[in-house]
């Protein structure tokens, strides 16, 4: 059997997240399989039910949850342990959300994905994905618009509408609420999250600008050289940058004692 060493990891995510920029990557998947024309007799099925193994339940998709001590606004958990959490803006293409999980479950990592509805609506089945690898789900508006420069209403709209897609496709409007376009939500926009069932709105104390396309080094230097306990760090999906620079920052955490954990777990 062939050793698959980092190395070798790292070369072939690296490869995959320059064809993810190419706009080469794809995913696909197929279901193989027919009913047969021949009807069992009841005494046959209930002997085949009784053999079948009971399915797998799917992980539970977590409420909101209050954290007694903590601010309405929150920007990192407690500094007295070695803990962090890596939390992701949810957009952008499949395939780079995709090779993102892989390799944070490979490292033992679990993630915060924060959704947009309108990413939701083109790819419901990355909401399941992201709950099935025992990662944190949570909103992060319909649209990724500027929401504190929204009317009332209309940023109660973008609110709830990602809440209702969340509840629909997972059975809970999701664990946290992040605003669009802004680093911390404006009083407003706090007030309307929380009516909205979400206790606290989750900021971040570090920015790996991940979204202005730096290259990989880049982003791993200045997660790397902001990171502490009880850091949230803010990334994308969507980025060929991002999925490259995942390895080395995973590692070099893993180096330091620093545990990736979900912000629901860094907070608890």
């Amino acid at each position: 059997m062939v050793r698959v060493t980092p190395t070798d990891r790292r070369t072939a995510l690296r490869t995959g997240a320059g064809l993810v920029a190419a706009g080469s990557l794809a995913g696909g998947c197929s279901r193989a399989g027919s009913a047969g024309d021949r009807r069992a007799a009841p005494s046959e099925a209930s002997a085949a039910t009784s053999r079948a193994p009971a399915p797998a339940r799917a992980p539970a998709a977590l409420a909101p949850r209050r954290f007694p001590g903590q601010p309405g606004q929150i920007d990192h958990g407690p500094r007295d342990r070695p803990r962090v959490a890596l939390t992701f803006h949810g957009g952008g293409d499949p395939g780079t959300a995709r090779a993102v999980l892989a390799e944070a479950e490979r490292h033992g990592a679990r993630l915060t994905v924060l959704a947009v509805g309108t990413w939701l609506d083109a790819h419901p089945a990355l909401a399941r994905r992201v709950l099935d690898g025992g990662h944190d789900l949570g909103n992060h508006t319909h649209r990724h618009l500027d929401i504190n420069a929204m009317s009332e209403a209309e940023a109660r709209a973008e609110i709830a509408g990602c809440a209702e897609r969340l509840s629909r496709l997972t059975g809970s409007i999701g664990t946290w609420f992040r605003p669009s376009r802004a680093v911390r939500a404006s009083p407003l926009v706090t007030r309307l999250a929380q009516a909205a069932g979400y206790p606290h709105v989750l900021s971040y104390d570090v920015d790996s600008l991940d979204f202005t396309a730096p290259g990989a080094p880049a982003v791993t230097r200045k997660v790397l050289a902001e990171i502490r306990p009880g850091s949230v760090v803010s990334l994308h999906f969507g980025y060929a940058d991002t999925v490259a620079a995942l390895p080395d920052l995973l590692e070099e955490l893993d180096r330091r004692g620093l545990r990736a954990v979900t912000t629901t777990e860094l907070l608890s």
